[in-house]
């Protein structure tokens, strides 16, 4: 050996009863929180839904099934929502057309003039 070295010798398993209680606990301890975490994670896997959505990525024809028809439904909640929306703005329109406002009102007897048109024209 060196000088200044000292001799170090490997500490025992044989330590007082304490030491080994307090480091049994603290490796419960230990144990306690990665299980805590382990079940944490579990739990925020289950939420959102992973194993749902790898098994929809190994069937495509299921995949793409389920994209027409939220697809579908989507435009046909649109044209849905734009119509209501297109006729409340239409009748506001009326409304304000009625009041016979000096510029506005010609204008938007011009614009209801004109939807009206193309409602008569196209009819399907």
């Amino acid at each position: 050996m060196r000088q200044g070295e000292t001799d170090k010798k490997p500490e025992s398993s044989g330590g007082s009863a304490e030491e080994q209680n307090q480091s049994k606990t603290e490796l419960e301890q230990q144990m306690n929180e990665l299980h805590r975490l382990t079940l944490t994670w579990t739990r925020q896997l289950e939420k959102s839904r992973i194993a749902e959505y790898t098994q929809l990525l190994n069937r495509p024809w299921r995949l793409i099934w389920l994209n027409l028809l939220s697809g579908t439904a989507r435009g046909v909640g649109i044209a849905i929502g734009f119509t209501f929306f297109a006729a409340t703005i239409i009748y506001l329109l009326q409304l304000l057309g009625a009041l016979n406002l000096p510029i506005i009102g010609d204008y938007i007897a011009d614009v209801v003039r004109i939807v009206q048109r193309q409602l008569e024209l196209n009819t399907y």
